[in-house]
């Protein structure tokens, strides 16, 4: 895959579309060695477009010896030059390439907790003020996931992400006119019914600035406005655990309760992380139809075409979401078949497919 077109390709989109690196401007690419070939494509292109770019590589097996071996004083440590960097970046380039999936698996989630809650100035930080992008690169590990061959995976991906994105964000602009002017939306689905209020918030069309591939457009809810209930068919990954078949039922705008046919006991331990992880951080639309597999990677899953995504934790201060939390779950409901999206009672997708 070393010479594969596609990825210079891929890179150009990341470093002029994504991020927009202007001369002069400080960016960090970040990612594992699996990743050498599109990591050192964006470099190349940073410098040609007169940035100052930073290479940072990573090894896939240090998060899992931190958590194994950092004492309680490590764990909640927040490294002042990673914060040093997030103040001083324009852009960041992140891409994952994982070897192993599941590497996190039987990590202790009372540290990982501790880790996302140290680090979140940093997270904040990037999120709120600087130009970043997540990408992954085509790996056997993603592939497996995803019960695809490499090749297959890579079509799968590159398909996905090298696409027209200023017709893409044509489109969402005009979908976000119509969103932004009503005030509540109805999911409504086998074992689902969930209304969430949405108004005076901003629904945010994206179209490859902060995911890639990207394609999808969200807000966050009113956070304490969410009632009803929801059962989701793909099941949900964080921290390399799964979790399968989870069901939550809201009630002024807190999960009270959930459940799960696998993973029940992980469920509850990230929902009481701390006060923010029962309620809602955001909703998106996923539009984006290039992606019609679920892979088990949320990069890809959230933005599927004719599924709605719902993320408990952290809600972007863009969108107007006052949420707050050290977690940020996306979980994804299928819409495509018998399913249906309401706003202010009007239907406007059905199976999947707007019908505005």
């Amino acid at each position: 895959m070393l010479n594969d077109p596609r990825i210079d390709r891929l890179a150009e989109i990341l470093v002029h579309h994504s991020t927009k690196l202007q001369t002069g401007e400080l960016v960090a690419i970040m990612g594992p060695a699996e990743a050498k070939p599109l990591m050192l494509s964006c470099y190349r292109l940073a410098l040609e477009a007169g940035a100052h770019p930073r290479m940072s590589v990573t090894f896939e097996e240090t998060e899992a010896l931190f958590l194994r071996h950092a004492s309680d004083e490590q764990l909640s440590h927040l490294d002042p030059v990673r914060k040093f960097e997030a103040d001083t970046i324009d852009a960041a380039i992140r891409i994952r390439a994982a070897s192993n999936t599941r590497a996190l698996t039987s990590s202790d989630t009372g540290k990982i907790g501790a880790v996302m809650t140290a680090s979140r100035p940093v997270m904040n930080q990037i999120i709120e003020n600087v130009r970043w992008v997540l990408c992954d690169y085509p790996t056997n590990a993603f592939a497996q996931e995803a019960e695809m061959a490499l090749d297959e995976y890579a079509d799968f991906l590159f398909g996905a992400t090298n696409i027209d994105w200023t017709a893409m964000e044509a489109e969402l602009t005009r979908i976000k006119a119509r969103l932004e002017a009503g005030s509540e939306i109805r999911i409504v689905a086998p074992e689902t019914d969930l209304t969430l209020r949405v108004e005076g918030r901003i629904w945010e069309p994206a179209a490859g600035t902060h995911n890639m591939p990207d394609g999808e457009i969200f807000t966050a809810p009113i956070e304490d406005a969410t009632e009803g209930h929801i059962r989701y068919e793909f099941p949900a990954i964080y921290q390399g655990r799964e979790v399968q078949g989870i069901r939550l039922e809201f009630a002024g705008g807190k999960i009270v309760s959930e459940s799960a046919d696998k993973g029940a006991d992980f469920l509850t331990d990230i929902l009481d992380t701390d006060p923010g992880a029962r309620r809602l951080g955001e909703i998106g639309i996923g539009t984006n139809f290039g992606i019609q597999r679920h892979t088990k990677n949320i990069l890809f899953d959230e933005k599927m075409g004719g599924t709605v995504h719902l993320a408990i934790g952290r809600a972007y201060e863009f969108t107007g979401g006052r949420n707050e939390s050290a977690v940020h779950w996306d979980m994804i409901k299928d819409l495509r078949q018998d399913g249906a999206l309401y706003l202010d009672g009007e239907l406007i997708q059905q199976d999947g497919q707007f019908l505005i």
